[in-house]
C-alpha cells in the first residue's frame, strides 16, 4: 500500500522549519508545505558535519551507501569511479595533511575518496584488444567526474538517512598524485574528493547555512539574469544574518564567493591540477 504524505500540523511545521533554515525565507501556504515529502525535509536539512562521535560507522551502512551510489545514474552505463573506504588512522592522518591540515578528515571514524576511475575501462580493453583512446579526450574525464559526482551524492543521502552526517572534502586535489600514491591507485585514476562520515557530535552540530534563492538559479525558458543584482543583495542580507554566518563572522556570500576564486594564490595548489592529470595518466587531448 502506497504511504501518503502526511498533513498534520507537526509534518508542515517541520517542513516549514526546514524550508525556512535553508532559505531564510517561508515557502508559502500550509498546503503547500504538507505536500513536500519526508526525503526533501531531510535534504534540506543538509549540512557541513565537521565533529563526529566515537562511533564507528558499521559496514552494513557502507555497503548500503555503497548501493545507492550505484544506483545512480551513469552516462551509457560505463561507471566511471571506484571508492576507497580508508578506517586506517595513520592513513587518514596523513590524508588530512595532504588536505591541508583538515583535523575532521583525522577524526572522522571512515573517510571515503571517491576516485575518478577510467584505469578499469583501459584494463578491459587491454584484455579484450580493443583501444580506448575515447578515454585521452576531455570528454572522457567530464563523463568521469560527473558520474563520481552523481554517485557520491546518492550515497551521501543515503547516510544521511541513517542519521550519519558528512563533510565533502575538495582539498583531495590539493596534491592529486600524493593521495594517489598513498592509496595505490593506478594511471588514470584519481582521488576528485573526499567524504569525512560519521555521527555527529550533537554539541558541534552546525547550523543550516541558507542557499540562493531559486530565483537566481532557476530559469524559465531562457537564461534571465536581469533580476540578480537584487535578488544577490537580498540573499546576502539573510546570508550575513544566518546562525551559520554569525558563528562564523563570514562577510557577505557574494564577497566570499568571489575572493574565493580572485586568483591562483586562493586555490590551495590546485592551480596546477592540469600538471597533475597528466602525470596521474589524463592526456586531456
Amino acid at each position: 500500500m502506497m504511504d501518503h504524505p502526511s498533513s498534520s500540523t507537526e509534518t508542515v511545521a517541520e517542513t516549514a522549519a526546514a524550508w525556512r533554515a535553508r532559505y531564510g525565507t517561508d515557502l508559502g501556504p500550509a498546503e503547500g508545505l504538507a505536500a513536500l515529502d519526508a526525503p526533501l525535509r531531510q535534504m534540506l536539512a543538509h549540512r557541513s558535519v565537521r565533529a563526529y562521535r566515537d562511533q564507528a560507522v558499521d559496514d552494513r551502512l557502507l555497503e548500503g551507501a555503497v548501493a545507492a551510489a550505484q544506483s545512480a545514474s551513469t552516462s551509457s552505463n560505463l561507471q566511471l569511479w571506484s571508492v576507497i573506504a580508508v578506517r586506517d588512522a595513520g592513513t587518514r592522518a596523513r590524508l588530512a595533511e595532504l588536505a591541508g591540515g583538515q583535523a575532521h578528515v583525522a577524526q572522522a571514524p571512515l573517510f571515503l575518496a571517491w576516485v575518478l576511475d577510467l584505469s578499469r575501462l583501459r584494463r578491459l580493453g587491454r584484455a579484450q584488444g580493443v583501444p580506448t583512446d575515447g578515454l585521452d579526450y576531455l570528454e572522457g574525464f567530464v563523463l568521469g567526474a560527473v558520474d563520481v559526482s552523481l554517485a557520491a551524492q546518492n550515497a551521501a543521502v543515503s547516510f544521511e538517512r541513517n542519521g550519519l552526517g558528512l563533510v565533502y572534502i575538495g582539498g583531495m586535489r590539493n596534491h592529486p598524485e600524493a593521495v594517489a600514491e598513498l592509496l595505490g591507485l593506478p594511471p588514470a585514476a584519481m582521488v576528485l574528493f573526499g567524504m569525512c562520515v560519521g555521527y555527529p557530535e550533537p554539541a558541534e552540530l552546525p547550523p543550516v547555512k541558507p542557499r540562493l534563492p531559486q530565483a537566481a538559479v532557476l530559469h524559465r525558458e531562457r537564461y534571465d539574469s536581469g533580476a540578480e543584482a537584487d535578488i544577490i543583495a537580498a540573499y546576502d542580507a539573510i546570508f550575513t544574518g544566518s546562525d551559520s554566518a554569525r558563528a562564523r563572522g563570514a562577510r557577505p556570500w557574494s564577497h566570499g564567493a568571489v575572493r574565493r576564486m580572485r586568483g591562483p594564490e586562493a586555490l590551495s595548489g590546485r592551480d596546477r591540477l592540469r600538471q597533475a592529470l597528466h602525470a596521474l595518466g589524463f592526456p586531456l587531448a
